[in-house]
């Protein structure tokens, strides 16, 4: 253990109950063990050589862990020969028993679903990696980027994975060989090339020498400004990352980038928050990927929970991919409709430094198509009709030259919005207007108030009253008498 975690254990403090209406946030999930190691000491359980070595990796494992129905064993027996199965105990421990659609179970225990393939786009290598690799190992898809495949291994198989085309080869690569020495020459030899994804397989798997090589030389590289390791340890098997040598490698590069992959709130662990402020206190940014997943994250209130403990851990949101149409994944894969609907229930709802890019990764090797709600309603040659998170529509104005159409037509709504004569349609109901101070005019003499002029007055025997909800505003940002339109 680092000294200062030693000095400073992370305390899970309980949560008060709020009366706002929105759902409380969560602690990161607690320590947990299955009872199958619940007589491993703690020097063991904190030995990543110990949990990879006790890692399950069968279905008869499995079937003494969990329950199956005979037809369950049978088609997963079948698919043990396809796909590799690796599961840490520590992982493993933060399975719900009970729970078969348990969102953790769903992504590291294999499923008859995925035998499955009914609308036969399932593909193996659905990015065509392997057609944009002019050598062994090696993507070059944009032009100022790079991916490396480093090894085959993974501490835990994710079930979704994109890259199982390469994570089926037995056994691992130790030394360095001919394919990994062509990679880093071809980034020499390709100036346009500034950032390197040191991927997998799970490149944190490699031993530390031939980890040690990738990094010095891509270091050395002056045109490389970036080198990105895309790993799930911190998820999966966060105790590797327990050994300062590692942690020290990777600082020592300098260029590096942490990119790691919490797809759940209940994987933001004690044990993965500790090794996040290792990586950062060594100074290494750390980014996040989600992949959006049915039955394990494809609810606003999961991801809301997800982002906002990943931000407590200064770990940046940077990605939700859709999940791709892999082979034998097709029963993760949601509606491109659900992710929009999720990403709708973020921005304005959370910090924006939270919200991650919602991207397909298109066929093809198109790559990464970002995806969002559309916030542009309108146009015209003044100006623009934006919507914002709430539902109010904003004319907004985007040069500053004369209007073109001249006098505006009477006409009403967007169109109005449009033609310059109002500013904004505002929502009946609307909180954030309601909590504003309306203008308080008295009796209809105009001007007698003390308000901010977002509000509309109305007289009833000399009583101040002011009208909350509010229609379209004016240019001069004051009410109008006309109506939510």
């Amino acid at each position: 253990m680092f000294e200062s975690d030693a000095r400073h254990p992370l305390v899970e403090h309980a949560v008060i109950p709020t009366v706002s209406g929105f759902e409380d946030e969560e602690p990161p999930s607690l320590p947990r063990r299955h009872p199958l190691w619940k007589d491993v000491s703690a020097d063991q359980w904190d030995d990543w050589r110990w949990q990879t070595h006790n890692a399950i990796r069968s279905v008869r494992q499995l079937r003494n862990l969990l329950p199956f129905s005979p037809a369950e064993l049978e088609v997963l027996g079948r698919l043990e020969g396809e796909y590799k199965l690796a599961i840490p105990p520590y992982y493993f421990s933060l399975i719900d028993p009970e729970d078969p659609n348990d969102p953790i179970r769903l992504q590291s225990v294999p499923s008859p679903l995925e035998a499955e393939n009914p609308s036969g786009y399932e593909l193996d290598d659905p990015l065509e990696e392997d057609k944009d690799s002019p050598v062994p190992g090696l993507t070059h898809r944009y032009p100022d980027r790079a991916l490396l495949i480093t090894t085959p291994n993974c501490t835990m198989y994710c079930r979704y994975c994109t890259r199982k085309r390469a994570t089926l080869t037995r056994g691992g690569w130790e030394g360095v060989s001919a394919d990994d020495e062509r990679m880093i020459q071809y980034v020499r030899e390709h100036r346009e090339i500034r950032d390197v994804i040191v991927s997998g397989g799970d490149p944190l798997t490699l031993p530390i020498g031939k980890l040690r090589f990738y990094l010095e030389n891509l270091k050395a590289i002056n045109h490389v400004d970036v080198i990105r390791i895309g790993t799930r340890v911190p998820v999966t098997l966060p105790q590797r990352l327990y050994d300062p040598e590692l942690i020290d490698l990777l600082g020592s590069a300098e260029k590096v980038y942490i990119q790691t992959h919490f797809n759940h709130p209940r994987e933001v662990t004690p044990e993965a928050v500790r090794v996040c402020r290792s990586l950062l206190r060594a100074g290494m940014p750390i980014n996040n990927h989600s992949v959006l997943l049915k039955g394990v994250n494809d609810d606003l209130g999961t991801m809301r929970s997800l982002l906002r403990n990943l931000l407590k851990a200064k770990v940046r949101p940077y990605y939700l991919f859709h999940c791709d149409p892999v082979t034998g994944a097709g029963h993760f894969r949601t509606s491109v409709w659900k992710g929009l609907e999720i990403m709708e229930g973020l921005r304005g709802h959370m910090s924006g430094i939270g919200i991650p890019t919602y991207v397909v990764d298109s066929p093809h090797g198109g790559g990464k198509i970002p995806m969002m709600p559309n916030y542009l309603v309108s146009m015209s040659d003044d100006a623009v009709v934006l919507r914002n998170y709430e539902g109010l529509l904003i004319r907004y104005q985007a040069e500053d030259k004369p209007a073109v159409n001249g006098q505006p037509t009477n006409t009403r709504g967007v169109s109005g919005l449009l033609q310059g004569d109002k500013s904004a349609l505002i929502p009946q109901d609307n909180e954030r207007m309601a909590r504003r101070k309306p203008r308080v005019v008295r009796n209809g003499c105009g001007g007698e108030g003390e308000g901010d002029g977002e509000g509309e007055t109305n007289t009833d025997g000399g009583a101040l009253r002011p009208i909350i909800p509010l229609p379209m505003l004016n240019n001069n940002g004051n009410g109008s008498a006309a109506s939510n339109g």
